[in-house]
């Protein structure tokens, strides 16, 4: 049984608290400033996906094969193409991921033959509406935008 004194005097809140002020030293607190200042993003992150064109054609590499789609588990990207009856290849008519439910693990990254799809150390993908979270082909080969403060 707890003695009743230290429990009337609160003894085990005040430790509690006297350890929580002796390591908050000024010294040790670091603040960035986030808009003004990014904070350094690691090699292997994986952040907002882009549809990767080709630099002389601007042309997308994707062949649409659909193997991203298959290869996603939330089955949130959707690959939609055409036959052209001259070239005989698929040529992609439209193509949506919808990065609310995605996980950022990479398979569809990894399962895209021609490196057409991956994800980009982009972190500032925050919209205020769900719909700005389905990007369609325009806004894949854009990119997100990036937000510019100024104070």
């Amino acid at each position: 049984m707890a003695n009743p004194i230290n429990t009337f005097l609160l003894t085990d809140l005040l430790k509690g608290l006297w350890t929580t002020f002796k390591n908050q030293k000024p010294s040790l607190v670091v603040t960035e400033q986030y808009p003004r200042e990014r904070p350094p993003v690691m090699e292997r992150y994986r952040g907002a996906p882009r549809l990767n064109t080709h630099p002389e054609t601007a042309e997308t590499l994707c062949i649409s094969c659909n193997l991203c789609a298959l290869a996603c588990p939330e089955q949130l990207i959707v690959v939609t193409s055409e036959r052209n009856p001259e070239t005989r290849r698929k040529d992609l008519t439209n193509f949506t991921y919808d990065t609310s439910r995605c996980m950022f693990c990479g398979l569809c990254e990894d399962a895209c033959p021609v490196d057409a799809l991956e994800l980009t150390q982009d972190f500032e993908m925050a919209t205020f509406t769900r719909e700005g979270q389905i990007w369609d082909r325009q806004m894949l080969e854009e990119g997100p935008l990036p937000t510019e403060y100024r104070h």
